[in-house]
């Protein structure tokens, strides 16, 4: 396997596994160590993970677009300790609101809102993951982040029995299992998660993903031809390229001035910048002595 292999492979991730199952199997499947994913999937979930390989594999911490896209089925009148069908039972409610008052109350959770992450989460607090605070009865206080549902789409599965799908846009961060758990508080009935499929992350379509399964029975050249270029994960980010004297500087770690190659970006934007038509690196727009520059944050070639 060439191990200079680097990009991103669309893996549409199975029911039962966690994503750090899914990245072993990907650097057995690719022979490097070098594997990242983007935005960790419950076992219970399903659905597109990015996995970066190779070179690529520390580009997480930089992606520029990280919005979702889910669909959830979730059963009303049940709440569990996880917030899903996984957990154990704390309450159950025999009297449901009707399919009108769920799609209004849906609607009431679109735009700009705040959201107590849940304790089964990995999030940490004092260096601890919550969920494993979480499995030792421990419950601590937790703050409310913001986050943006920018569409909830509901769907009857079974009205009498409370069972509903919703499809959900919203951005990085958004745990839909405890958007359910809110959904079903404001109703004042409950609810649980039963399933969940993630359609899209960022630029990537579910569409476009392979099984584990479907992986494994491909050759290694088939395999590494559907790794994606790592300019996908920045595809918000403009693209520009330098003179052979400027790249060559920039190669090095200097910063360029746009006054000296003639750009006006905005304080902040973030760059692809490539060589030889191939992305070089991801770069950001910087205030320095005199004036702004264009400095490099994340190789990959040199």
């Amino acid at each position: 396997m060439n191990n200079e292999l680097s990009g991103v492979i669309l893996v549409n991730k199975h029911k039962g596994v966690t994503s750090f199952d899914i990245v072993f199997k990907i650097r057995r499947l690719f022979g490097t160590k070098k594997v990242g994913h983007t935005g960790t999937l419950d076992p219970l979930a399903t659905g597109v993970l990015p996995v970066l390989v190779g070179r690529s594999a520390k580009a997480a911490e930089y992606l520029l677009s990280e919005n979702k896209k889910y669909i959830a089925t979730l059963k009303l009148g049940i709440t569990t300790d996880t917030e899903d069908i996984t957990g154990n039972i704390l309450s159950k409610c025999d009297t449901l609101p009707t399919k009108s008052e769920f799609f209004d109350a849906c609607k009431s959770f679109e735009g700009e809102i705040q959201q107590v992450p849940p304790m089964y989460s990995a999030l940490k607090v004092n260096g601890q993951k919550l969920v494993d605070l979480a499995r030792k009865g421990i419950e601590v206080e937790r703050k409310a982040r913001k986050i943006t549902i920018f569409s909830i789409l509901p769907k009857v599965i079974n009205e009498a029995e409370g069972l509903y799908e919703i499809e959900v846009a919203c951005s990085k961060g958004t745990y839909i299992r405890t958007l359910c758990a809110d959904i079903g508080a404001f109703l004042g009935c409950g609810a649980t998660m039963t399933e969940l499929q993630r359609t899209e992350s960022g630029n990537f379509k579910i569409e476009n993903a392979y099984t584990i399964e479907e992986l494994e029975k491909m050759s290694e050249d088939e395999r590494a031809n559907l790794l994606l270029p790592p300019d996908e994960l920045f595809k918000e980010a403009e693209a520009i390229s330098f003179s052979e004297f400027y790249t060559r500087l920039f190669k090095s770690g200097c910063e360029i001035y746009q006054k000296k190659i003639g750009t006006n970006f905005p304080l902040d934007t973030y760059l692809r910048v490539y060589e030889n038509n191939e992305l070089l690196a991801l770069a950001q727009v910087r205030n320095f002595e005199n004036g702004t520059a264009i400095k490099s944050i994340k190789f990959f070639k040199i």
